[in-house]
């Protein structure tokens, strides 16, 4: 696989329509490299390590920026959890409430099959699937 480049990340962030800053090359190197899903304060800490100047503050309002724009999907893993995918094509997720690990299910793991009965007035934006599982006590 090629390493995603600073022009990679500027392409990118232009395509979505995302102003480019340094910092948010940074980031979405971080994201883009390769499929993950971290949560912020991992984001934060790698960013650091090539960038000491970036923000807290600064990841967290980029990765909002990066949710609206659809660059990335905040997944809810658990009431205090949140990581987040660089993944944005449709798929589903396995969620180690023991390890915090999250990885993406493959497409033959699991199947939905129907949608809801949606109320008048609204209709359907996603569907999300967090399969949830624990390590078995020895």
């Amino acid at each position: 696989m090629n390493a995603y480049t600073t022009d990679d990340a500027i392409a990118c962030l232009r395509k979505a329509g995302v102003p480019v800053t340094q910092q948010r090359i940074e980031i979405a190197r971080v994201l883009f490299s390769a499929p993950v899903h971290m949560s912020a304060d991992q984001i934060w800490a790698t960013v650091k390590a090539t960038a000491p100047d970036v923000s807290r503050a600064t990841v967290y309002n980029t990765l909002r920026l990066f949710t609206e724009k659809h660059l990335v999907r905040e997944l809810f893993v658990d009431p205090q959890r949140i990581v987040y995918d660089s993944t944005t094509t449709p798929h589903f997720h396995l969620y180690n409430m023991d390890t915090g690990e999250v990885r993406d299910l493959a497409a033959d793991e699991i199947e939905v099959i129907g949608a809801p009965r949606l109320p008048a007035g609204v209709e359907l934006e996603e569907v999300d699937v967090i399969v949830r599982v624990r390590n078995r006590s020895v």
